[in-house]
């Protein structure tokens, strides 16, 4: 009885450690798991930490046309989704946003509401290169912003 007793708690011990066994690598653009490897006679092998891991955007982040404006946009180069944020002032809110190629063509078009301030734009289907993203407000007025494709 104390035979099966110390090999249930050895059994037990060595399967409880069982997740610092296991070893995942992944995809640095997208973050994709690209390999799984179990390794059984490491002496010690603990996840490393990667802080290549997207991140909430914070206010900080955003980039502003200019000081005083109420617009702000990020990342700028993109890479998968561009992130619009602006104010709503005086009832003078962005009625749609157009993505439009270097070549003057149109590729996406969004419809805004009254009641929002932002929009996420996704990018990661497009190919890499320049972009213009055009906001119009309710009273007609445009503007643009240059937007790189990695």
């Amino acid at each position: 009885m104390k035979n099966f007793l110390c090999s249930l708690l050895l059994g037990f011990a060595f399967f409880a450690n069982a997740q610092n066994k296991i070893k995942f690598t992944y995809d640095n653009l997208s973050g994709n798991q690209l390999t799984r490897t179990l390794c059984i006679n490491c002496a010690s092998a603990k996840p490393s930490k990667n802080n290549d891991g997207i991140q909430a955007v914070s206010d900080e982040d955003l980039l502003k046309f200019s000081p005083t404006d109420v617009i702000s946009y990020y990342p700028n180069p993109v890479r998968e989704e561009l992130y619009l944020k602006w104010d709503l002032i005086d009832e003078n809110f962005v009625s749609s946003i157009q993505v439009i190629g270097i070549n003057g063509q149109a590729i996406a078009t969004y419809n805004c509401k009254k009641e929002t301030n932002s929009q996420n734009i996704p990018f990661q289907s497009l190919p890499a290169g320049v972009y213009i993203v055009s906001l119009t407000y309710h009273n007609q007025e445009q503007k643009t912003i240059k937007i790189i494709k990695q």
